[in-house]
């Protein structure tokens, strides 16, 4: 289950408020707490988004 950061994360680089280098300095912060489902949820959803 994604806690209410990372769907925030993903929410805001959907609708492109980050630029690149902030949305990874920001998944950055947060990925030692991500298990591999997680991240794999992650790159589906955005997959999807894009």
């Amino acid at each position: 289950m994604l806690t209410r950061e990372v769907r925030e994360w993903l929410d805001r680089v959907k609708r492109g408020q980050y630029s690149y280098e902030d949305a990874m300095c920001e998944f950055v912060r947060f990925i030692p707490f991500l298990t591999r489902e997680e991240m794999k949820m992650i790159k589906t959803k955005l997959d999807e988004a894009f």
